[in-house]
């Protein structure tokens, strides 16, 4: 066996994560947020072939997922999510007509692997800090995010941020709508939404919460399209519970509104 060099090891890690950090600081799509929606969405896109990053600021992603309910690492997933787990080959049993039931472990794992396989590259412990908003052509578009290490401001250093630029973002951060928000309270811009801001989920109604989460995937915003439980929480309307059907279809409705939007 040959001699291991701390040097070199150190190197290589340093290097290779420079030269794909640099690479993405460009790109044409970033995602906020590593649960199911972006992770799909994630997929989707890279797929297609746009180039897209996905930033979350744990340090695992899947979201969750991982913890299916109150523990329990077993998902459900109704009728509209089967096609995806069908797409990804994550295992499944049938519970009843009409849902289906998955290992939330193999689920996440599997969704995270077959995403960063066709693409999708993955930069974890980083968050959100603010958007860029630029006037282009008369019209102001978010163009991109300010990001820094989730722990700086878990230390609450006074750290400079740096720049991701992006031709489109999308949120799905979750209950939150991080991304959203800070658009909506710093920029003072409108929301597609009935009241032009960020209204909040209502309380749960799982029916009316899995349509919304997939009718409610949208662009809001010039470059902002939510997704996942963000788009519920943009919308208004009322959240889903355990179920991950409509997470799942969010996601791949969002990478279709983008693709579409690029190929014009």
């Amino acid at each position: 066996m040959s001699e291991l060099d701390e040097k070199v090891i150190s190197r290589a890690i340093i290097e290779r994560y420079m030269k794909r950090l640099l690479d993405y600081l460009e790109t044409d799509v970033t995602i906020v947020g590593g649960g199911p929606a972006g992770i799909v969405c994630g997929y989707y896109l890279a797929k297609n072939g746009v180039k897209v990053a996905l930033i979350d600021k744990r340090l695992t992603i899947g979201g969750g997922m991982w913890g299916g309910a109150m523990l329990f690492n077993e998902i459900v997933v109704q009728e509209m999510g089967r096609e995806i787990l069908d797409e990804f080959d994550i295992k499944y049993e049938k519970y009843a007509r009409g849902y289906y039931t998955s290992g939330s472990v193999e689920a996440v794992t599997t969704l995270i692997s077959k995403a960063t396989k066709v693409g999708l590259a993955v930069f974890n412990t980083m968050e959100v800090e603010d958007v860029v908003l630029k006037k282009i052509k008369d019209k102001y578009r978010v163009s991109g995010l300010v990001v820094g290490w989730t722990t700086v401001n878990m230390a609450g250093l006074l750290v400079d941020p740096i720049v991701i630029t992006s031709k489109y973002v999308v949120d799905a951060t979750g209950h939150d709508a991080d991304v959203a928000t800070v658009l909506a309270k710093k920029g003072g811009v409108t929301l597609n939404t009935p009241t032009g801001g960020v209204i909040g989920e209502k309380p749960m109604w799982a029916e009316v919460g899995e349509k919304a989460t997939i009718e409610q995937t949208k662009e809001v915003y010039p470059g902002l399209v939510v997704a996942g439980m963000a788009a519920v929480a943009v919308s208004g309307s009322h959240r889903m519970g355990p179920v991950f059907g409509g997470m799942l279809q969010s996601g791949k409705r969002a990478a279709k509104i983008i693709i579409e939007n690029l190929e014009k």
